[in-house]
């Protein structure tokens, strides 16, 4: 369990998601905003890009693995994993704001792992696209 007793709660009442899933939205809220430039809030577009690319900078090719490890499955689980916070108040939404705003925004597959790219500089050093 988390050590914190807001993140016990939400974990108690929707056990589909690790911690993990938890801290790594929080992060990526944070990524997308220095991304977009917005000082308070993001769309859950915005969002799902942030996950996006974060989740490809840190885990590469294995981002698809990590998430199902953390039982996100599809773009609908993150925005389950914001309205839960939302609703312990851990984040905050708009009138404006629906949980249909993460459905089916992109494929895993497709993203994560059809689309992956590795590129070789001229130094034969490996880089990710």
């Amino acid at each position: 369990m988390a050590k914190d007793p807001v993140f016990n709660r939400i974990l108690e009442k929707d056990p589909r998601y690790r911690l993990e899933a938890y801290i790594f939205v929080l992060e990526a809220l944070y990524y997308a905003r220095e991304k977009f430039k917005v000082e308070k809030h993001i769309s859950g577009k915005q969002l799902l890009e942030g996950i996006k690319e974060l989740g490809l900078k840190r885990f590469g090719l294995l981002t698809k693995m990590v998430f199902e490890h953390w039982g996100v499955k599809k773009t609908i689980d993150f925005g389950n994993i914001v309205f839960n916070m939302v609703n312990e108040g851990l984040l905050t939404k708009t009138e404006e704001d629906k949980i249909e705003d993460f459905k089916d925004v992109y494929d895993f597959e497709e993203v994560f792992v059809k689309n992956y790219k590795l590129e070789f500089n001229d130094k034969n050093k490996i880089s990710k696209c």
